[in-house]
Parts: C-alpha cells; sequence; structure tokens
C-alpha cells in the first residue's frame, strides 16, 4: 500500500468523506449527497470519493461506499456491471490503412449500438453464437428464476441486447500506446434488462424505507437489510446482471476483433493478442475485508485498484486512456476513479458546445462529428490529466492511451 496520501476529508456529523478531489472542481450538488450517504447509520469508516466524482441519482457517480449489514440499490445504479475491457493486440500503427473509416463502418455493422429499446439490439434475429452465449453461460437458467420471484422485471430485453453496446458514454475505441501498439478498448454494461433491476429494486427499497419510518434526506437512499428477503433476493439479481455485463463485452470484443481481422490487409489480420488487460465493472457491489470487517463495497463509478490490480480510466472521445495498475490504498478501499468524470450535464454540454468545438476536439480521431454526440463532446468532461494527478497514491500508469478511431451509440 502506498505511505503517501492525498486525499482531503469533509466531516458530516455522520461518518468522514476522504475525498481525492485535489485540483478537481467538485460541484456542491456532489458534496451534499456526499454527506446524505455519510450520515446513514450502517456506513463503514468513511466514505471515499474518487476524482471523478459527481452528482448522480441517490449516491454521487465516482463514490465507493462500504456498508455493514445493508445495500442501497440507487448507489449501485441502473447500469449495474457497467464497466470496460481492454487488450492489447499485435497490430503496429503503420500497419493501418490511412483512412480509418472502413474500420469504424465494419465496427458499426458488426456491433448493435444506439437506439433505445429493442432497436439498440438485435433488430433481424438474434445470432446463433449470441443465443448459445445466453445459455451456455447459465444467465437464461438464472434469469428464469429471478423473473420467478419478481414477475415486473419480466419482459425486458435480455438476449436482445447481449452483445450490443447502447448510447450516452458507452463507446467501442480503437486506440495506439505509447509504442504504438493497437488497443481495443471499449465500455457497456447489463443494457436493458440490468436498467429493469436496478430500477424495480429501488423502488421497492423506497417501499420498505416508508414502511421502517426512517427519514432520510433522499429517498433514493433507500435500502435493503441483510436478512431480509428483498436483500437476498437483490444481491442474486445485483451479480446476475453483473455477470450478464461481463458476458456483454466478451460477446462485444469478439466481433469488434472479427471486424479487424476481416478489414486489415490479409497479413495484418492474422494478429495476436498480446496483452488483456482487465474486464471489470465499475457499477457494482461486492463483499471484501476491509479495516478488520467484512462489508459490503458498492463501487458507483469506480474501479477495484488493489495492489498490482489492472484497471483502465478511460478521458473523453478526444483525450487520453490509461491501463493503470493499482497501488492498493486501503484508504480508498482499494479503489479508483472509472474515467474523467463530467463537469456538466448533458443539456448543457448541448446549450454550451457547438459542432465546430466538437470538431476541433475530436482532430485526430475517426468518429462522430454530428450534433447527436455534442453531450460527449470533450469539453464536457473534467480535465483526464488533472483526475490522474489526484489519485497517484491510487494507481500507478502502466500505458497512456490515444483514441484513433470512437464508435458511439
Amino acid at each position: 500500500m502506498a505511505e503517501d496520501v492525498n486525499f482531503d476529508v469533509m466531516e458530516t456529523g455522520g461518518a468522514p468523506v476522504k475525498a481525492w478531489v485535489r485540483g478537481v472542481p467538485v460541484e456542491d450538488s456532489a458534496r451534499m449527497q456526499l454527506a446524505n450517504v455519510a450520515r446513514l447509520p450502517f456506513i463503514h469508516s468513511h466514505v471515499a470519493a474518487m476524482p471523478d466524482v459527481h452528482f448522480g441519482r441517490g449516491a454521487t457517480v465516482g463514490s465507493v461506499i462500504a456498508t455493514k449489514g445493508a445495500i442501497i440499490p440507487a448507489a449501485v445504479g441502473v447500469d449495474i456491471g457497467c464497466g470496460m475491457m481492454a487488450l492489447r493486440t499485435t497490430v503496429t500503427a503503420d500497419q493501418l490503412p490511412d483512412d480509418l473509416s472502413m474500420i469504424r463502418s465494419d465496427i458499426e455493422r458488426s456491433v448493435p449500438h444506439g437506439g433505445v429499446g429493442k432497436k439498440g439490439g438485435w433488430m433481424k434475429g438474434v445470432p446463433n453464437a449470441i443465443a448459445s452465449r445466453f445459455v451456455d453461460s447459465g444467465l437464461a437458467d438464472r434469469l428464469t428464476v429471478i423473473e420467478d420471484k419478481h414477475r415486473k422485471i419480466r419482459g425486458a430485453n435480455h438476449v436482445i441486447h447481449l452483445g450490443s453496446l447502447g448510447t450516452g458514454n458507452h463507446f467501442i475505441e480503437l486506440c495506439l500506446d505509447e509504442e504504438n501498439r493497437l488497443w481495443v478498448m471499449l465500455h457497456s454494461g447489463s443494457r436493458g434488462i440490468g436498467n429493469r433491476i436496478g430500477t424495480y429494486f429501488i423502488e421497492r427499497a423506497r417501499e420498505e424505507l416508508i414502511k421502517r419510518g426512517y427519514g432520510v434526506p433522499d429517498k433514493d437512499l433507500a435500502w435493503f437489510e441483510e436478512g431480509e428477503e428483498l436483500f437476498t433476493d437483490y444481491v442474486e439479481a445485483v451479480h446476475w446482471a453483473q455477470d450478464f455485463a461481463r458476458e456483454n463485452r466478451e460477446a462485444m470484443m469478439e466481433r469488434v476483433l472479427a471486424s479487424l481481422r476481416y478489414r486489415l490487409p490479409k497479413k495484418v489480420g492474422k494478429f495476436r493478442i498480446e496483452r488483456r488487460a482487465v474486464n471489470c465493472h465499475h457499477n457494482y457491489v461486492a463483499r471484501e475485508r476491509h479495516f478488520g470487517a467484512d462489508v459490503w463495497v458498492t463501487r458507483k463509478g469506480a474501479v477495484r485498484a488493489g495492489e498490482g490490480e489492472l484497471g483502465i480510466i478511460p478521458g473523453s472521445m478526444g483525450a487520453k486512456s490509461y491501463i493503470v495498475s493499482g497501488r492498493g490504498n486501503e484508504q480508498s478501499f482499494c479503489s479508483c476513479s472509472h474515467g474523467a468524470g463530467r463537469k456538466m450535464s448533458r443539456t448543457a454540454a448541448k446549450q454550451t458546445f457547438t459542432l465546430a468545438d466538437h470538431r476541433a476536439a475530436t482532430e485526430g480521431v475517426e468518429c462522430r462529428k454530428d450534433r447527436g454526440v455534442i453531450d460527449e463532446t470533450p469539453g464536457a468532461y473534467k480535465d483526464i490529466d488533472a483526475v490522474m494527478a489526484a489519485q497517484t497514491d491510487l494507481v500507478e500508469v502502466v500505458h497512456t492511451l490515444k483514441q484513433i478511431v470512437c464508435v458511439k451509440g
């Protein structure tokens, strides 16, 4: 574990908040949310805030919450299991075509993206390989068990979304590292079924809060208590969604690699996978031991960064991204940021930036340059260099990546 620390302490009237935010702006609404969480009666030790922390539903995005005997569903969120996957290939920059637009088009045809509901999935039928993955992984049978107990979860998009990207800040990127080696990196989660599970259990937790008669400053901080049937059911469902999200990223990665092998010259298309960095969640809950106790750790927009553990911290569409190795800093519950973090809402970004701004910010990146992605333009995010500087005691940079192709929904 690193000896040097780089966090500030917020006193809340409850548990303290340890925040790795030096040199990074944090809006007042996010600070208020952190304090609200820290005052809950089951918080263990403290709340950790990562440098990309910003306002979210109930709990901030970019927070790590350790709890004893309780879980807050809204602190996991509705994009359950959202996370990153990245690997390095043997392809080098000089083996790539000068015009990368066909590679982007191939990926966009191979991986469903954008849209809502079924439009964001396999509109013309689920491929056999995807259907087999859903069954062979055990996801299909496990979901049936969950749906039998909670019928309102039924009818959500599940296998039709397996191997699909989605919208918002989800992406597929090709990047070059400091040695001009080609990396494939992608970001997505549990899609429609994860949203249904998260939304359903957040509502059930709010119902339970009313029964308890316990007042909280935000009803989205409602929780389940260990020993309750709903607690057990939520843990089962959230772990299912996390597993679905992991399979989703694996399925997408296979199709992206197949697209690359098809598009690159025959000799280059026989490339190998040189390093599999990680397939990790950054919206999830796990059982871990910290400060002498077995606790539930919720990471909402945060990555586990145990000693030597590899993780991914992406920047925005036109910025750098990082492959990192964790330092195992216990004060952060062995965590780090999950990205740059938004500095303004999507609405504010659309009102602030022009197409000319976006095109300038993404110069040199083969990506969408239309009004549909203005809310994802680099200026809507915090400075990734400042975010990294604020967490030098949490992670060590292993590789620095620069995007050359970016696929957005």
